[in-house]
């Protein structure tokens, strides 16, 4: 079991501003203050070694990969096809959600249940639960056919609106 130890700067430490330096000679061209007594955290850089540029998007908006990134175009229209069969299940199953939620609410007057007869505060704060599961599902509607499009796909779906 490893026992972590805090770690004492070995050098003073200056404060130029908002910037921490333990360099004598850019402590005295910016003119920072010897932090003195304070608990200060050291925290190590890492360098990237050999790391590729990232890619960058070009004017179509679309990331342009290094020749040896490349997928095989069957492979990624396999995957697109996956992804798109799991987005329509979900859409299916997010408009047989929402259909049921709105059966319920019946237009913002459902029926009352067990103690909402005699609590009409429940019964309002159900009401206001099942309108804000009605919006969250529609957005979560609107969002799954964004996906879709980006895909191609037509939405696929009934319009449950």
């Amino acid at each position: 079991m490893g026992l972590a130890l805090p770690v004492w700067a070995q050098e003073p430490i200056y404060r130029c501003g908002n910037e921490y330096t333990n360099n004598p000679a850019a402590a005295r061209d910016k003119n920072c203050k010897l932090i003195d007594g304070a608990n200060v955290s050291v925290v190590q850089g890492n360098r990237a070694r050999n790391a590729a540029p990232a890619s960058r998007p070009n004017a179509s908006g679309a990331s342009v990969a290094s020749p040896g990134n490349r997928i095989d175009p069957n492979e990624q229209r396999a995957r697109d096809a996956d992804a798109r069969a799991v987005l329509e299940a979900e859409l299916k199953r997010a408009e047989a959600k929402l259909a049921e939620l709105r059966a319920e609410y019946k237009d913002g007057q459902p029926d009352k249940i067990g103690i909402e007869a005699r609590n009409h505060q429940k019964y309002l704060d159900r009401v206001a639960e099942l309108k804000a599961a009605i919006a969250r599902t529609e957005a979560d509607i609107a969002g799954i056919r964004r996906e879709l499009s980006r895909f191609g796909a037509p939405g696929g779906g009934s319009d449950a609106r």
